[in-house]
This record gives C-alpha cells, sequence and structure tokens, in this order.
C-alpha cells in the first residue's frame, strides 16, 4: 500500500480506493494511500446520470478514483465522489498511483539491502522523501539524474544514499533533454569555406549534432540526460568552433535558443 505522510486525505483531493463492500444506497472502499482509512461513496455521487442499480456502476475489487468530499477524523469518516471528476483527471491519478507503488517497491528493496522492512524506510527516509520532492518516486528520480549528491544535500543518512541511488540507477532511466543554440561564424581567407567546415567538424560528435540553417549561422543540437552537463557542452562546442575560426582571422558569435 502507498502511504501519505497525512493520516487522513484533504477535501478535495483525488484518492485511490478498492471497493470491499457494495450496498443498495452506496459503497465502501479502502484507502490506498491513507492505512487502515475507507471512504463512502453515496448511490447519487456514483455517477452523473440516475443510477437505479448502484451494481451496474461499481463492485467489489474495483479499483475506483474518488474526490474527497469532507473528512471527519473523529468520527473516522470520509465522503467522497466517484462522478465529480474529469475522465482525465482520473486516468492521471491512476498512472500516478502506479508510479508510487513501484516507488515503494523500490524503497522496499533499498530497506532489504539495509537489513530493514518498509515501515522502517518510511519513518527513516520515506516521509523525508516526500518532503524534499514531492513523492517517494521524485526522490529515486532525482537521484537517477543527479547521482547521491542530491540527496546527501538534504542530509539524508549516508547508508541509505548508497542503497537508494544503487535502486535509483539501476531501475530509473533519466529523461533525455534536448537543447539548441546557434553559432554564427564567418571567414574572410580563401580558404573559407574549408575553416568553416573543419571547426564545425571538429566539435560533432554522437551528443552534438550541426545543421547549417544558412551560411553563416549553424545549429547545434544537444542531447543529454543532464541538462547541466548539456548546457556546458553546448557552450564549449560554440567556443571551440569559434575560437578556431577567429585564428584564422574570421568572426563568430554564440546566441542560446530557449525552449
Amino acid at each position: 500500500m502507498v502511504r501519505r505522510k497525512n493520516q487522513w486525505p484533504s477535501e478535495g483531493e483525488l484518492i485511490v480506493g478498492t471497493v470491499h463492500k457494495v450496498l443498495n444506497y452506496g459503497a465502501f472502499a479502502s484507502l490506498e494511500e491513507y492505512q487502515g482509512k475507507e471512504a463512502f461513496i453515496h448511490i447519487s455521487e456514483v455517477s452523473s446520470g440516475w443510477v437505479k442499480n448502484i451494481r451496474d456502476y461499481v463492485r467489489e475489487n474495483q479499483k475506483i478514483v474518488a474526490r474527497v468530499l469532507r473528512v471527519n477524523p473523529k468520527k473516522g469518516h470520509v465522503d467522497a465522489s466517484m462522478k465529480r471528476i474529469r475522465e482525465d483527471q482520473r486516468t492521471k491519478k491512476i498512472q500516478a498511483w502506479k508510479i508510487e507503488q513501484k516507488a515503494e517497491k523500490f524503497l522496499e528493496l533499498a530497506a532489504k539491502k539495509l537489513d530493514k522492512d518498509l515501515d522502517t524506510a518510511y519513518d527513516e527516509v520515506g516521509y523525508l522523501m516526500m518532503d524534499c520532492f514531492g513523492d517517494v518516486y521524485g526522490g529515486f528520480e532525482a537521484c537517477a539524474e543527479r547521482g547521491e549528491e542530491v540527496l546527501l544535500e538534504k542530509d539524508f543518512p549516508q547508508d541509505w544514499v548508497t542503497a537508494i541511488t544503487e535502486i535509483a540507477t539501476k531501475n530509473i532511466t533519466p529523461p533525455e533533454v534536448q537543447i539548441t543554440g546557434y553559432v554564427d561564424i564567418k571567414s574572410f581567407e580563401p580558404n573559407g569555406v574549408e575553416v568553416i567546415r573543419n571547426a564545425l567538424k571538429s566539435v560533432e560528435s554522437d551528443i552534438i549534432k550541426v545543421q547549417c540553417v544558412g551560411a553563416p549561422r549553424y545549429r547545434f543540437i544537444v542531447k543529454s540526460s543532464d541538462y547541466r552537463e548539456a548546457e556546458k557542452i553546448l557552450k564549449d562546442a560554440a567556443e571551440e568552433c569559434i575560437d578556431m575560426v577567429l585564428a584564422s582571422g574570421g568572426e563568430g558569435e554564440f546566441h542560446r535558443e530557449i525552449n
């Protein structure tokens, strides 16, 4: 069960639940993100149309997404609605919940490396990851992108940093970023075309793609899993190219395209 730091959901929040009881007047669902809590969905909140038979819309063991209407912690009561959600919101919530399920598995694997259980993992680092990164998966994703420094700078214990980093780098592929810049380069030498060609070839690689926009402008495209690294590669390549042209008595200028 994916867990939230708060003991109760907030009014208006979208929740994922598993229906465990269906009655003629409504349904009860166990909340997947709030341990030991359940929500009640009245028959009038099951669908926007008239509901003659509630079992045509919900059944036992069905996963549902609902919006919290009221919360009464004293009575241990949560009222929710299935009809007050758009389809895109329902889809997005289910996707986010599935990702957090995956993240909890990662957290459990990290805990096993330290001979600890999942409850201890949440207490020692899980809730801290939620505070720092929004959710547990966000912590693993940040670690996969930037390495263990992203956890160390937030004072995570070293043993957990090592375990989490190992799991993150093994299971998460950082998203690829693409950035673009332009160099305007001119050569006034008799062999100016060759000077320009050699300068461009010197920086082109598997990471940097060079395209001719229309002389004297050339586009540099850099792809990387790390944005800061991509920025440095682009800047260094542009400077190297321009320096070669300047050394031959030419002119050069770099322009960064802001996406």
